[in-house]
């Protein structure tokens, strides 16, 4: 802590703020493009950074990251399309709270929770950085493989309708994340054109299964004259949502905390932080069928979640040389190509740097509010975009942004297909958040469920390396506490409604 003090004016120097500012700025406008995530901003500019000092070039590249986490959830609470996985969650509440003609309050709950989740997790990885790294080198594939499993229980919990959707969906996006070719064993599996022969990446999954099913809508729409809803700008109620938001300390305190656990575990990213940071503070509430028709707790779970996960996933990563993100792994090629290696002589030998750039990021973290909430202002022009309009705009940004993640045409005819595949559900009332979850956490679990099998083989086998280990049984006991709550949540839910229903034939 002495040392981040001593070093914290190093951030403050000119140079440093106006890269700072700029980097905020243009890390909002980039989150908020789909297809273009946090880890490909920051690969983008990577080459940029090869001529400035260190610590400047490290100063730029923290600020698009905690400026792209937060603005993807601009176009996920306005259009219905998360800007980057990590969004997902945001967009289930948040765009229904735009639908109700409340987008700047939503975008205000996004920015001041991402803020609170922010400086929640630079806290974690300024006092606690030593036995966090020590703690998530404990995680092996068997750990990784329970942690997914973990994310998978939430898929019921994920669509307003019905429960046996919810987890049809989620079981049709496991299927999805296994087709192309076994990263472990090289065998085919779905591959029936040569189009699935790289199966399918997420950005593609995500951008199909949210825009495409959008863009449709839009054209089905336009033939009327205005809106369904007037959306105009809301004067007047910033000071009051930011005391709403702040007293929101459940949501937020369980996003937060969330948020900093699943950043410190390499691997597991956002997405599951804050799918995970919803589906509990869901669970808590005491109304949790209100959640998914706008109800701004969702929004400040989901966005205090996957921000808190910055600080913390860089924490193995400048301790261990091992990232927390895949946003991380390339914030470590930023580092080596200054001639910068993680571990302990970084903090010793390059000190002046390392605790420039944490500085920074706890600089950024506040940018990104007073920016955001400055472009909260403008979010009501974007909702009054003719529909046709919209459509055109959308589909231009799905086609670069799924294009631009492995310039493959492919990718876009696996978008367009999967979000054709969507538009159909919808009709018939499913989600695209459960198809997504499995997609994401499917290849999670099957790669580590692949390697602890290999390492189980050769030494206590399959059931004990699965099923034995403290953290193991840690995460075993919460997928079952998990599991147990949605059923008994669902039970309790149904005698209600037989009970309202009873009660009305009788007094008829």
């Amino acid at each position: 802590m002495v040392d981040f003090l001593t070093f914290f004016p190093q951030a403050l120097t000119p140079i440093n703020l106006l890269v700072l500012v700029l980097g905020v700025i243009g890390g909002l406008f980039l989150g908020a493009t789909p297809g273009l995530s946090p880890t490909m901003a920051v690969a983008l500019l990577v080459p940029f950074t090869f001529h400035m000092e260190p610590a400047t070039g490290l100063v730029l590249l923290g600020a698009v990251y905690t400026a792209t986490v937060a603005g993807g959830a601009i176009s996920a609470i306005l259009i219905n399309i998360p800007g980057a996985p990590a969004n997902i969650a945001t967009l289930l509440d948040g765009h229904p709270m735009a639908k109700q003609g409340q987008a700047q309050k939503a975008l205000y709950y996004c920015f001041i929770s991402s803020l609170v989740g922010g400086l929640f997790g630079m806290i974690i990885m300024i006092f606690f950085t030593p036995p966090l790294a020590e703690i998530s080198m404990e995680f092996g594939p068997s750990e990784l493989f329970w942690i997914a499993v973990f994310g998978i229980t939430v898929m019921a919990g994920l669509t307003s309708g019905s429960v046996l959707k919810g987890l049809i969906g989620g079981m049709f996006g496991l299927l999805v994340s296994i087709i192309g070719y076994s990263p472990m064993l090289g065998t085919p599996r779905f591959v029936f054109c040569d189009v699935l022969t790289g199966g399918v990446a997420i950005v593609p999954a995500l951008i199909g299964l949210f825009a495409i099913p959008q863009v449709f809508s839009l054209i089905e729409s336009s033939h009327k004259v205005a809106h369904e809803v007037d959306f105009k700008p809301q004067k007047g109620i910033l000071w009051s949502t930011l005391v709403e938001n702040l007293g929101k300390v459940k949501a937020l305190s369980i996003g937060s905390v969330v948020g900093a656990l699943i950043g410190v575990i390499p691997g597991a990213g956002g997405q599951v932080a804050g799918l995970i940071a919803y589906d509990q503070v869901r669970k808590f509430s005491k109304d949790p069928h209100s959640f998914g028709t706008g109800n701004p707790e969702g929004v400040a779970a989901a966005e205090s979640a996957n921000n808190a996960m910055v600080g913390p996933s860089l924490i193995p990563l400048l301790t261990l040389s091992v990232p927390g993100s895949p946003t991380a792994a390339v914030l470590l090629g930023g580092l080596l190509i200054h001639g910068l290696f993680p571990g302990p002589d970084l903090f010793r030998d390059h000190a002046d740097v390392t605790y420039t750039f944490i500085a920074s990021l706890v600089l950024a973290q506040v940018a990104m509010c007073v920016f955001g909430l400055l472009m909260s202002r403008f979010s009501h022009s974007v909702m009054k975009v003719p529909d046709l309009e919209m459509a055109a705009a959308v589909t231009v940004l799905a086609v670069f942004g799924t294009y631009s993640v492995q310039n493959s045409m492919d990718d876009v005819v696996v978008m367009f297909s999967l979000g054709t595949l969507m538009y159909i559900g919808r009709k018939v009332g499913f989600s695209a958040a459960p198809v997504v979850l499995g997609i994401i956490l499917g290849a999670i679990a099957e790669d580590n469920f692949l390697k602890g099998k290999l390492i189980a083989d050769t030494d206590v086998g399959v059931v004990t390396y699965f099923f034995t280990g403290t953290l193991n049984l840690v995460i075993i006991v919460l997928c079952a506490v998990s599991v147990g709550y949605s059923v008994f949540s669902e039970v309790r839910q149904y005698k209600k409604a037989k009970a309202a229903l009873r009660a009305k034939e009788a007094a008829s």
